[in-house]
């Protein structure tokens, strides 16, 4: 075979590389961009801020879904849009529990068994 055929054979070869499930890391992060975008966006529209946003969607890239967020802020100020309300209560704030609260929830050692 040319070396000329052969060049022109490899796009064909590569391409089949998706056909057999090897991962695209460039289609990948693309992907999870539009997806961060696409939550920020409906956070905005759903009147959300930000800061909610990112605590509805821990695994969401924050940058994305900023982008998303101010892009949506921007088209709905220029085109003079309301926000829709949300019907998902917003989050409550999580409790860290301290080592004290840990303590009390863990069992106390039962007295009178022998340790072997």
């Amino acid at each position: 075979m040319r070396p000329s055929l052969a060049l022109l054979l490899l796009p064909l070869l590569l391409a089949g590389c998706e056909l057999l499930g090897i991962p695209d890391p460039a289609k990948e992060a693309a992907a999870k961009e539009a997806e961060g975008k696409a939550i920020g966006s409906a956070c905005r529209h759903a009147m959300r801020a930000i800061e909610d946003c990112y605590t509805l969607n821990p695994k969401a890239q924050k940058s994305a879904v900023y982008q998303g967020w101010r892009e949506m802020d921007e088209y709905m100020r220029e085109n003079k849009l309301e926000g829709v309300a949300p019907s998902v209560p917003r989050p409550e704030p999580r409790k860290k529990r301290s080592d004290e609260d840990e303590v009390e929830a863990a069992p106390a050692p039962k007295a009178g068994k022998a340790s072997a």
